[in-house]
């Protein structure tokens, strides 16, 4: 497709002018999405069994989150920095969201993204707590602003910006070595409880009471980081809901705006009024919480509510593991439509996804492991089009060399 005006493509200018992350970005060109489908310039329609990175959880443009983000922009936009203005959709979002929340997590902090959200968790504990040290794990992912990249376990993607924050420590996850380094002046300890881009790997639920016991018996602030994992994704509208364990600060975003760029941190009354004095302002944002994408996330988790669809999550995992038995699938590992088909090696993995997406069938790798293949439907997908999809997967599996 070109640019009339120019005769120049698209995809050239995407290369030229449009800052790239990979030497191989998919460059796909979208034309339009709904539902589970991705529909290109081309004339092709693709299945989408990533959600745009566990995003999508309605699938793409819900009738009713485009319904909510039309009406709200056609009242206002950007009015005020956060915190100044009685916004309703910020309003409406944090009373729906703390109704669902225990008593612990009841004050919403609004970002517009996820590495947002965990850098004003990490401001917040040490405010709280007047402590400096923190506490990650091997293979984590957190974000890629330098607090969020300081927590990551993985140094592949810290080194090249170092130095980062001081006084981190990343020790392994999932065993109790290292829980030594939780002390007395230990601000916080971030976990994810399935991590996500570190493989699909499932947090142990001894390990993660264990975890949460050591946390309040050292003081530390214990922070999960359900980026991916939340609204609705591993069964429970939150994955701590799975494992009877409180966190002391949540953070979300990805599916909680509905496809609309949104994040918040959630804790206490008591923790989160910190951030209100000595100094005032002690952590602000422009766009967070813009009315937009909080209308649109409003509605986004009235329907998932409405729905059942975090316990439609289960279903899908159930149809998953059932038909992805296939001698060259390793494992299947993760919590409802939160998965990864682990396959013998990088190449096989690379064949199965380039093939699925020649087919018609989006899947995707995580950033630390080559031979994972991400799957993660939006939680509504129709089961005859997750049942199409999985042909396909069989299909590459059998073909493919």
């Amino acid at each position: 497709m070109q640019d009339r005006t120019t005769g120049i493509s698209y995809a050239e200018k995407f290369k030229k002018h449009v800052a790239q992350t990979s030497d191989m970005p998919l460059g796909l060109r979208v034309a339009r999405a709904s539902g589970p489908f991705i529909f290109l310039d081309d004339g092709r329609r693709v299945i989408d069994l990533i959600s745009g990175i566990a995003v999508s959880s309605l699938g793409h443009c819900h009738p009713e989150v485009v319904h909510a983000i039309r009406e709200q922009a056609a009242k206002y936009l950007h009015v005020m920095v956060y915190g100044e203005f009685i916004l309703q959709p910020q309003v409406l979002l944090a009373t729906l969201l703390a109704a669902q929340l225990p008593e612990q997590l009841q004050v919403v902090y609004f970002t517009s993204s996820g590495t947002e959200a965990v850098e004003g968790a990490l401001k917040l504990a040490k405010k709280a707590t007047g402590r400096k040290r923190l506490v990650s794990f091997e293979q984590s992912y957190h974000g890629d602003t330098h607090g969020a990249l300081s927590v990551t376990g993985r140094d592949v993607y810290k080194d090249p910006f170092l130095p980062l924050l001081p006084e981190v420590s990343i020790v392994p996850f999932n065993s109790e070595e290292g829980f030594e380094s939780i002390d007395d002046s230990t601000a916080a300890v971030i976990v994810e409880p399935i991590q996500g881009e570190g493989g699909i790997r499932v947090a142990n639920k001894k390990w993660l009471w264990s975890l949460r016991e050591h946390c309040t018996r050292t003081g530390a602030l214990l922070v999960f980081d359900e980026i991916q994992s939340g609204m609705g994704r591993t069964g429970e509208l939150f994955a701590f809901q799975r494992y009877d364990v409180i966190p002391d600060i949540l953070c979300t975003a990805k599916a909680f705006g509905g496809g609309m760029p949104l994040g918040a941190f959630v804790s206490s009354h008591d923790k989160m009024s910190v951030l209100a004095r000595n100094p005032a302002l002690s952590h602000v944002t422009t766009f967070g919480g813009h009315p937009v994408s909080c209308a649109g996330a409003h509605a986004s988790l009235q329907v998932l509510l409405r729905d059942g669809l975090p316990a439609r999550a289960l279903e899908l995992e159930e149809r998953i593991r059932q038909r992805l038995r296939h001698p060259r699938v390793v494992e299947i590992r993760g919590m409802g439509a939160m998965l990864g088909m682990v396959l013998g090696d990088s190449e096989l993995t690379a064949a199965v996804v380039d093939h699925c997406l020649k087919e018609g069938v989006l899947l995707g790798w995580t950033l630390h492991s080559d031979s994972l293949v991400r799957i993660a439907p939006p939680l509504n997908i129709p089961m005859s089009v997750l049942d199409d999809a999985i042909d396909v997967i069989l299909h590459a599996l059998d073909h493919t060399n």
